[in-house]
């Protein structure tokens, strides 16, 4: 009974890894042995895939432009969710609730919604095809999560610690940048994870709103078919990468991730 327990578990996590293991084993195939053969390993093992990506300024700057708009939408969400979720946490003024799920509603809506209307008026300023045009877009969706999040956090936290700091002579400020944030760390972490996630995962916005200064990696990964098909090697390795990123992050915020299931808020 007790092997079953880990035989359960270990079953499930590599049916979960499978898609992963199919997608690496892929990157290191050709083309025509993806097509010709149904294979567990590569029989024609090949690095020209991710040569391709290294060396071809289209595919490696995808990623540069994907990880500079996703890096600047996290920031700005947070540093504006920040302020917006104490105020939530901390005072009741006319509307609040109302105003809160507001909020909500636009994380709601689908982005093909604001397609067009972004298009237009970033035309209009002369932000299409830049990082912060598809930051900006991104942050209409990630700032009302991370508001929720960290409204969530925020009022777990006694308000006497508001007024103690207030007393010892600290100003809002320094209470806000040294104390308070600092304690809600856990909340800060699982918001810029999900700005971080959505924001590079997201393809409508990026594919609509960029053309090829700001082009991101999954817009140049709908774009490999050539005269005799999907370069499918080449697909499977740029997946692959675009795999390492989120990784990255998940690992950093691991522990605060496990902090905000437990308190119910995400």
């Amino acid at each position: 009974m007790k092997r079953l327990g880990w035989l359960i578990p270990t079953l499930y996590i590599l049916f979960l890894m499978l898609p992963i293991y199919w997608l690496v084993s892929m990157s290191f195939k050709t083309t025509n042995e993806i097509l010709g053969s149904f294979t567990l390993f590569p029989q024609e093992f090949t690095l020209d895939n991710y040569k391709t990506i290294f060396t071809d300024s289209t595919w490696y700057m995808g990623y540069v432009n994907s990880l500079a708009y996703v890096t600047l939408n996290t920031v700005i969400s947070v540093c504006v969710a920040l302020p917006a979720a104490y105020a939530f946490s901390r005072y009741r003024f006319l509307g609040d609730k109302h105003l809160f799920f507001w909020l909500l509603t636009n994380r709601m809506a689908p982005a093909a919604v604001f397609a067009l209307p972004f298009f237009q008026l970033y035309s209009a300023f002369g932000l299409f095809d830049t990082h912060l045009a598809v930051a900006l877009a991104h942050t209409l969706f990630n700032i009302p999560l991370a508001v929720w999040i960290l409204e969530g956090f925020m009022s777990g936290v006694p308000k006497q610690l508001d007024e103690t700091a207030y007393v010892d002579g600290y100003s809002f400020p320094k209470f806000f940048i040294k104390i308070f944030i600092p304690t809600i760390a856990a909340g800060v972490g699982v918001a810029a994870f999900f700005c971080f996630m959505f924001s590079w995962v997201e393809l409508l916005l990026a594919k609509t709103l960029t053309a090829v200064a700001a082009k991101p990696i999954a817009a140049t990964m709908t774009k490999t078919a050539s005269s005799s098909g999907y370069e499918l090697g080449l697909l499977a390795a740029a997946g692959a990468l675009t795999i390492i990123p989120g990784a990255i992050v998940i690992y950093f915020v691991r522990n605060y991730i496990a902090k905000g299931f437990a308190l119910g808020r995400v």
